[in-house]
């Protein structure tokens, strides 16, 4: 899990960095004064947990809370102890830390934190099955609806106005794109790897340099795109 801790006082900063470093898979990526350096830094990188100071200048927690777009998992941390009700309110905040922070009261939210990221992990388990339950897809080629089964497709080619889908048996030619496609494949499967190309990764046979190869294609690998192409790989 990356976090981030976001409180004007230095100190209290500190208490929570240490604090953090008793869970062992808990990575403190980063720390801020203010919450406005914080959304800044959200808009590039994820996350999956905020320590949340409430009361700050100009810009508090709770004006975070209601900015931030779809917000990571939030631990509020304060010394003021008349929010607490209104602060379960949101879906997305864990607990409410009431300084001086004592280690033992830590221990409480450790706990809550382990049970709200194992349910997070069973939710995108069943999303994932649930996609994969769907397991074709119905193209339109010359006002014919022909049917693709998700596991008889390679790989997905941009050719202007148009992608050219190959499987196991034959290439079709369908008038879309790359992005309205993506929507409709199970990520558990599908991965765009280049701006012209998705690939079903299950059918990779080699990988080497920036390329891939699914059966005798020769595909090209962005470099924004191999870190997450790596990620998803069985790698031994």
């Amino acid at each position: 899990m990356r976090c981030i801790i976001v409180d004007d006082e230095v100190s209290a900063r500190a208490i929570v960095l240490e604090l953090c470093k008793t869970i062992p898979d808990l990575e403190v990526v980063a720390e801020f004064p203010n919450a406005l350096e914080a959304l800044k830094f959200l808009k590039h990188t994820q996350v999956d947990l905020i320590f949340l100071d409430i009361h700050m200048p100009k810009f508090t927690g709770v004006d975070f809370i209601e900015t931030a777009k779809d917000p990571p998992k939030i631990v509020l941390t304060t010394s003021d102890k008349n929010f607490a009700i209104e602060a379960y309110g949101y879906d997305f905040v864990i607990d409410y830390l009431v300084k001086p922070i004592t280690a033992e009261r830590f221990q409480t939210c450790k706990a809550r934190l382990e049970r709200a990221f194992q349910t997070s992990k069973l939710e995108h388990v069943e999303n994932s099955i649930a996609q994969t339950e769907d397991e074709d897809l119905y193209i339109n080629i010359d006002r014919r609806l022909i049917k693709l089964k998700f596991g008889e497709i390679q790989l997905i080619e941009a050719q202007g106005d148009y992608i050219e889908i190959q499987t196991q048996q034959k290439r079709y030619r369908v008038h879309s794109t790359l992005k309205k496609i993506k929507e409709k494949l199970p990520e558990s499967r599908f991965l765009q790897i280049h701006r012209s190309f998705i690939i079903n990764f299950t059918q990779i046979i080699d990988i080497q340099d920036n390329s891939v190869l699914i059966e005798r294609n020769v595909i090209p690998i962005s470099r924004s795109n191999r870190p997450e192409l790596m990620q998803r790989l069985n790698l031994l």
